[in-house]
């Protein structure tokens, strides 16, 4: 049985803004990568466990399409959904959105590998099952308020 996922929420910090008193651009993939790290934990597979067997899950790729800027002390919600797994390869889509208005603010994407410590890619689904399923059945599932 699915653990019901929550999205990520927080406001924006003022060091996160610039002399615009926007959010600046670089933090939407920080925010990404808080956002995937909260994920993991509430699904059952934090990143802690999964580094203590010797897993690593670099990025091979980000991306974000910005849609309305994010303000200081504004609050927000992030919506991650796995898009893509194949046992070796991850991904994942995230929605930005504003708790003040529900605007979408940012959409984008990141792809990652399992990796070994010596960075040599890995198949969970032979070597790891437990963590493949975990990732297999989150696959397409979006977080509810």
């Amino acid at each position: 049985m699915l653990k019901k996922i929550r999205p990520y929420e927080r406001k924006v910090f003022y060091y996160e803004t610039d002399k615009m008193s926007i959010m600046h651009h670089s933090n939407y993939i920080r925010i990404f990568e808080e956002t995937r790290v909260s994920f993991l934990e509430q699904a059952g597979m934090p990143f802690e466990d999964i580094e203590a067997r010797g897993i690593l899950m670099p990025v091979l790729s980000v991306n974000c399409r910005y849609k309305r800027p994010l303000r200081f002390d504004e609050p927000f919600a992030v919506y991650p959904v796995i898009t893509k797994f194949n046992g070796t390869t991850l991904e994942l889509d995230y929605r930005i959105v504003s708790r003040l208005n529900g605007d979408l603010c940012a959409e984008g994407s990141s792809s990652h590998c399992f990796t070994d410590l010596s960075m040599k890619p890995l198949r969970t689904k032979n070597k790891y099952p437990d963590i493949y399923q975990i990732f297999a059945d989150y696959i397409g599932y979006t977080p509810e308020d």
